[in-house]
């Protein structure tokens, strides 16, 4: 049996739009991609609301990626999805797009250091809409952050070169939510879950 860590925010825990609810286990990317992959597979949850990737999140460890990856990791798993980084480009926290691709190389460089034989494929993000600007998350993100996030797939692309890792790109797949600008809906996770199946049975199987 192939064990698979999905770490990651929000999106991979499954944040509902506007309601801010969890969607169910038939409904979450991460929950219909271990139906599709079936009994061989082990997928292993690990998303958590507001969870940077390379900030130290003012909420605490459990909230910030590379302090609590290490906890989640073992030599068990065959694969790693790391899919965060949306968080870290709060306008509070204001990072460089070096500062990113710094970030995420450092999330890499953890994995790789605990689980030597796995694979890794890092997510690159989806742009953030501009309807942000008129939600709730307003406060966290601006006009700085969403010109950030179209730098997204680039950065993670080059990383994953860099790095000997895989890359998997949800700005090709879906879109954000008009109804928050930032999470996704039920038909996304959908899209999501078998787009990454596929990329599983040409990359890992």
């Amino acid at each position: 049996m192939k064990k698979i860590l999905c770490f990651g925010d929000s999106n991979t825990w499954g944040y509902i739009p506007k309601s801010g609810a969890r969607y169910d286990k038939n409904t979450r990317w991460t929950s219909l991609l271990q139906n599709l992959l079936g009994k061989n597979y082990e997928i292993v949850e690990a998303g958590c609301s507001n969870r940077t990737c390379f900030i130290d999140n003012p909420d605490g460890i459990d909230k910030t990626g590379y302090k609590i990856l290490p906890k989640y990791l073992d030599n068990t798993f065959d694969v790693v999805i790391l899919a965060l980084g949306t968080n870290d480009i709060q306008k509070s926290f204001n990072p460089s797009l070096e500062d990113i691709k710094k970030g995420i190389e450092n999330l890499i460089n953890i994995t790789k250091s605990i689980c030597k034989n796995a694979k890794i494929i890092i997510i690159s993000p989806c742009r953030l809409s501009n309807s942000i600007k008129s939600d709730y998350f307003k406060n966290q993100f601006d006009d700085i952050s969403i010109e950030k996030s179209t730098h997204f797939s680039e950065i993670y692309k080059k990383i994953a070169k860099e790095n000997n890792c895989l890359f998997f790109d949800w700005d090709k797949i879906v879109e954000v939510s008009l109804l928050d600008g930032l999470h996704f809906s039920k038909e996304s996770h959908y899209k999501i879950a078998h787009k990454l199946y596929e990329f599983c049975l040409e990359h890992i199987c």
